[in-house]
């Protein structure tokens, strides 16, 4: 998770009104696959990071700063995303606060089978990314986490 942290923090400024998560892929202890929020419209971290590796990736772990966006918005579902390239396990740092995400990302990656671990070094991810994500009050369309 240090190194999707440090991952995520190569994003600013250029990713903003996005938060700078970062996404590490790992397969038998050696990363696979490193990416970071993009300017908007263009990729979040996790389809950067799977854009790097291809066949089958069920032995591969996504360790990514911020819970995947469930919905698609300027950018695909990066949860869809992970499903989709057969990612079966997902390490988050901290959930996404923001009204349209907050638990949703979560939800589709279980009810999909994935194995999910919440909360891995969530204090350094919120140090982090705590000034970019949304906050109580922020209209629901600023903000919108990855």
């Amino acid at each position: 998770m240090r190194e999707a942290l440090a991952e995520g923090r190569k994003a600013l400024p250029k990713c903003r009104p996005n938060p700078p998560v970062g996404c590490i892929l790992v397969r038998n202890g050696k990363v696979v696959g490193r990416g970071h929020t993009q300017p908007p419209y263009q990729p979040h971290a996790e389809p950067m990071a799977l854009a790097q590796v291809s066949g089958d990736l069920s032995d591969v772990v996504a360790y990514v700063t911020l819970e995947p966006c469930s919905f698609h918005n300027r950018t695909p579902s990066c949860a869809k995303t992970l499903i989709a390239a057969g990612i079966r396990t997902v390490v988050i740092g901290m959930s996404d606060p923001h009204p349209r995400n907050r638990g949703a990302g979560i939800r589709m990656l279980r009810d999909a089978g994935v194995n999910v671990i919440e909360g891995v070094l969530e204090k350094d991810a919120q140090r982090d990314m705590g000034p970019y994500v949304w906050q109580p009050g922020e209209s629901d369309d600023h903000k919108v986490g990855e």
